[in-house]
C-alpha cells in the first residue's frame, strides 16, 4: 500500500532553481537515452500506458474520491511519500518543495541527481550529477510517467 515501507530518500537542494523550471528542462536527450534502454516500440508504449492508467485510477481512488489526479497531483504524492510525512499539512512553499523532491527521487534513476545526506529536519538533500536538458511538452510527460510508473512498479503498488 502507498506510504508504507521504505525509508524516504528526498531533496532540498537548489530549491530556486528547480521548482517551475524542472520540467521545461528536460530534453530530447533524455528521451533518447529511455528509448535505447528500453527500446522504442509500440509495446513499450502500450505497456506504459496500461501501467499508467492502473496507476491513476489506483491513485485516484483512494486520494481523490475517484476523481482522476493529473500528473502533477501524482508528483505531489510522491513527494510527500519520500518525505514520510504523511499526516502533516504543507503550505505552499512546501508543496513546491515536495514536487522538487520528487523530482529528484523519480530522476535519479536516470542519472541526474544522485542523495547525498538528511538534514536535521529530515529533508534528504541531492546533487545534480548532470543538467537536465530541455524537452517539448509531450516528452517531459512521457519522460516522467515513465518514471513515476517505475517508482510504483518498484514498490508493487502496481503490477
Amino acid at each position: 500500500m502507498l506510504f508504507q515501507g521504505k525509508p524516504p530518500f528526498l531533496a532540498k537542494r537548489s530549491w530556486s532553481n528547480v521548482r517551475s523550471s524542472t520540467l521545461t528542462r528536460l530534453s530530447t536527450g533524455v528521451i533518447e537515452i529511455v528509448s535505447k534502454r528500453n527500446g522504442n516500440n509500440m509495446a513499450r508504449d502500450e505497456q506504459l500506458k496500461k501501467h499508467w492508467e492502473e496507476l491513476v485510477e489506483k491513485l485516484s481512488a483512494q486520494f481523490a474520491d475517484g476523481d482522476p489526479l493529473e500528473l502533477d497531483a501524482i508528483i505531489y504524492l510522491v513527494g510527500v511519500q519520500e518525505l514520510g510525512q504523511h499526516h502533516r499539512t504543507f503550505k505552499k512553499d512546501h508543496k513546491l518543495d515536495l514536487m522538487h523532491i520528487a523530482i529528484c527521487r523519480l530522476l535519479e534513476p536516470y542519472g541526474y541527481y544522485e542523495f547525498e545526506f538528511f538534514d536535521e529536519e529530515g529533508w534528504p538533500h541531492y546533487t545534480t550529477k548532470e543538467e537536465l536538458p530541455a524537452l517539448k511538452a509531450g516528452e517531459q510527460s512521457v519522460l516522467m510517467k515513465e518514471a513515476i510508473v517505475g517508482y510504483f512498479l518498484e514498490r508493487e503498488y502496481i503490477r
